[in-house]
C-alpha cells in the first residue's frame, strides 16, 4: 500500500504565547511580594481554625485582588491525599483541586464579575446555589470580582446569606473602590488592604522575571518601570513584556523604554529644572521644545520637572532617609547638590507652579505654549525676595526711612505687623488693654476690671469692658449706666465679688444718661487711632501701595509684647467661675 496514502501526523502546534502577567501570576502565598501583614493573618488564622465565612480584598489595579482570591480558594479546598486533607495555607505541591482553581475552570469555586452581573437576579441565582454542598473540593467558594459594582437591591438580597451562609460556603470579594461597598456588606467581611508595591521590590521581581526569560535588562529601565506602574504588579509586567518585544531581542534598556512610553530623558529633566531655577529662561525654553519635538507630552515634562522638586525637597527635609530605589544614582546626586543650594521657599514656590502648571495644560488648547508660560513664571518667581527682605529693601528706599527695618528695643517706638492677606481672612484687632497689676486699694475703674481678670472671672470681665458707661468712680462707690441688653444684675453682681475681693464695702449705683464710651469702645478708638498714624510712616505706606490687599493688623510697641487677645464670651454652661458659684441672676 503507498505511503502516500498515510501521511505522516503533523507536528504538535506551539502553544500560544501568555503574556507575563499571566505566566508569573502568584500560584501560592509565598509567591506574594509585599503582602507579608496579610499573608501572616492568614496564616494565623488558618492555624488556629478561625476561618472567616467572608473577605474582601481591596487596592489599586494589579496588586493581586482576585490572584489572592483563588488562592485562598486553593488553600480552602488543599487536598494532597495520603498527606493533607484539611485547609491550609502551606502549599508546597500542586493538590487535587489547585490547578483547576487557578484556572478559573473548577466547579466548586465559582467566579462571578460583578461589571457584567449586576442585578438582583444574579444574586438570587448565588442564594438559590448555595445551599447545595459542593460537587468535588471541600468547600464551594463564590469569587465575586469588582464588587462595588453590585446594585442597591442586589447587596441588600445578599445580606442575609453573607452573614450566616452554609457552612461549605465562603464568599471572596474583590474591588477597587471599597468605599462604594456598603458598610453592611463591609461589616459581615474581613478586609485587606492590599499594599502598592515598593519601587525596590517591584525592581527586584522584574529583574527575577527578566533572568527567567532570559533577556537582559538594566536596572535604570526596570526603575523606569516601576516608576510608571505606581505600585501595580500587572502594571509593571505589561511594560516589561512591551519593552522586551521593543528591544526586538537586544534587551530592555533605558533609552528603549524611554522612547517607548514617551518619556523624557532624566538628565534633561533635570538639566530643565537647573536652567529654569537659574532664571536662563532661553535655555530652558529650548529644551522644553527639544524634548517635544522628541515626542513627550508638555504636561507629563511638567510632571517629571514637580517630581525632581519633590525629590529634592525630601533629599533637603531628610537627608539621612533611606533613597529611593525607582530613582538613579545620577539623578540622586544632582538632587543632593540641588538641596544643599536652594532654600524651602524657592522649592516650595517651584512645586506649586509646577502643579498648577499641569492642570493649566491639560486644560489649554495649547498645551507646549501652557507649559513654556508655566516654566516662565518658575523662572522669574525663583528670585522673589522674602517678606523679610522686600521689607528691608521697601526700607532703605523710602525716603527719610532708616536703611534697615528697625528692630525691638526697649527705648523703640511703635512699629506696625504686616500682613498682606485678604481683609475678609485678616484677625480683628485687639480690643484688650495691657491688664494693670491688681491692687489691693482700687483707684480707678480699669483697677476694678483687672482684679475681676486676675480672680478669673471671665464673664464679669467681658460685661465690665462691654456693657459698662463709667459715671463716676470714687472708693467705696461707683455710678454706672448699663448699655441696652445688658443683665439688670450687673451692679449687683460686681458689687458682691468687690466685697468678697477687697474685705471692704462696695456701693453700685445705676443712673440714667451716663455717654463715657465701654472700655472695648475706648480700646477700639485707640487702637484705630494707633492705626492711623502707623500708616502715615513712609516705609509703611510703600508697603501698602506696593502690595494690593495688604492692611496693618495690628500696632505693637517696640518695649512690649503682643497683648493677649481678649477671651471669647463663653455660654453660661461653659464659664467657670472663679471664688463664685453662680452666674449674675443667682445673686438677685
Amino acid at each position: 500500500m503507498s505511503d502516500s496514502l498515510f501521511p505522516a501526523a503533523p507536528e504538535a502546534a506551539p502553544a500560544p504565547y501568555r503574556v507575563l502577567a499571566r505566566k508569573y501570576r502568584p500560584q501560592r502565598f509565598d509567591d506574594l511580594i509585599g503582602q507579608e501583614p496579610m499573608v501572616r493573618t492568614l496564616a494565623n488564622s488558618f492555624a488556629s481554625g478561625r476561618i472567616h465565612q467572608a473577605y474582601i480584598f481591596t487596592g489599586v489595579r494589579g496588586t493581586g485582588k482576585t490572584t489572592t482570591a483563588r488562592i485562598l480558594a486553593r488553600a480552602f479546598n488543599y487536598s494532597v491525599p495520603g498527606k493533607v486533607e484539611r485547609p491550609s495555607v502551606d502549599m508546597p505541591e500542586l493538590g487535587v483541586h489547585c490547578q483547576a482553581i487557578m484556572d478559573s475552570r473548577h466547579v466548586d469555586v465559582i467566579e462571578m464579575d460583578a461589571a457584567s452581573h449586576t442585578g438582583i437576579d444574579d444574586v438570587r441565582e448565588i442564594i438559590e446555589n448555595a445551599r447545595y454542598w459542593p460537587v468535588s473540593a471541600r468547600t464551594k467558594v463564590y469569587i465575586i470580582d469588582e464588587v462595588h459594582m453590585l446594585s442597591k437591591q442586589a447587596f441588600n438580597g445578599l445580606l442575609k446569606t453573607l452573614e450566616e451562609p452554609p457552612e461549605h460556603v465562603k464568599f471572596l470579594f474583590a474591588t477597587t473602590e471599597i468605599d462604594k461597598v456598603p458598610i453592611t456588606v463591609r461589616s459581615r467581611c474581613i478586609r485587606f488592604d492590599l499594599k502598592r508595591i515598593e519601587p525596590g521590590l517591584m525592581v527586584e521581581h522584574l529583574a527575577r522575571i527578566a533572568a527567567a526569560e532570559g533577556v537582559a535588562a538594566e536596572t535604570a529601565a526596570l526603575q523606569l518601570i516601576a516608576r510608571v506602574a505606581e505600585g501595580s504588579v500587572r502594571d509593571a509586567l505589561s511594560l516589561l513584556d512591551q519593552g522586551i518585544a521593543y528591544g526586538g531581542g537586544q534587551g530592555v534598556t533605558a533609552v528603549a523604554v524611554r522612547d517607548m512610553l514617551g518619556l523624557s530623558d532624566k538628565g534633561e529633566i533635570v538639566d530643565l529644572f537647573e536652567r529654569t531655577m537659574k532664571g536662563e529662561i532661553a535655555a530652558a525654553l529650548d529644551l522644553m521644545r527639544g524634548l517635544y519635538r522628541a515626542g513627550a507630552d508638555p504636561a507629563d515634562i511638567l510632571i517629571e520637572v514637580a517630581e525632581f522638586c519633590h525629590t529634592v525637597t525630601r533629599i533637603k527635609i531628610a537627608p539621612d532617609a533611606p533613597d529611593d530605589a525607582a530613582i538613579g544614582e545620577a539623578e540622586r546626586a544632582r538632587a543632593r547638590d540641588f538641596a544643599g543650594k536652594l532654600g524651602m521657599g524657592a522649592l516650595t514656590r517651584a512645586w506649586a507652579i509646577l502643579i498648577k502648571g499641569v492642570d493649566d495644560v491639560k486644560d489649554s488648547p495649547r498645551p507646549l505654549a501652557s507649559a513654556e508660560m508655566a516654566l516662565i513664571r518658575l523662572a522669574f518667581a525663583t528670585d522673589l525676595p522674602s517678606p523679610e527682605d522686600a521689607l528691608r529693601k521697601l526700607a532703605d528706599s523710602a525716603e527719610g526711612a532708616p536703611r534697615h527695618v528697625p528692630q525691638p528695643t526697649p527705648t523703640g517706638g511703635p512699629r506696625a505687623a504686616l500682613v498682606a492677606v485678604p481683609a475678609s481672612q485678616a484677625a480683628p484687632p485687639s480690643h484688650a488693654p495691657p491688664a494693670p497689676a491688681p491692687a489691693v486699694k482700687l483707684a480707678r475703674f480699669e483697677d476694678v476690671v483687672a482684679l475681676a481678670r486676675a480672680r478669673r472671672d471671665i464673664q464679669l470681665v467681658h460685661a465690665l469692658e462691654r456693657d459698662i458707661r463709667l459715671d463716676r468712680f470714687e472708693p467705696g462707690r461707683i455710678t454706672v449706666s448699663l448699655v441696652e441688653g445688658a443683665s439688670p444684675a450687673l451692679a449687683q453682681t460686681l458689687a458682691k465679688r468687690l466685697a468678697d475681693w477687697t474685705g471692704e464695702r462696695w456701693m453700685v449705683a445705676l443712673v440714667q444718661g451716663a455717654t463715657a464710651p465701654t472700655l472695648r469702645e475706648t480700646a477700639a478708638r485707640r487702637e484705630a487711632d494707633r492705626t492711623s498714624d502707623a500708616a502715615q510712616n513712609p516705609v509703611v505706606r510703600k508697603v501698602l501701595e506696593r502690595f494690593k490687599g495688604a492692611r496693618i493688623v495690628e500696632v505693637r510697641a517696640a518695649d512690649s509684647a503682643p497683648p493677649p487677645p481678649p477671651p471669647e464670651p463663653l455660654a453660661d454652661d461653659d464659664v467657670g467661675y472663679a471664688d463664685s458659684e453662680a452666674p449674675f441672676d443667682d445673686d438677685l
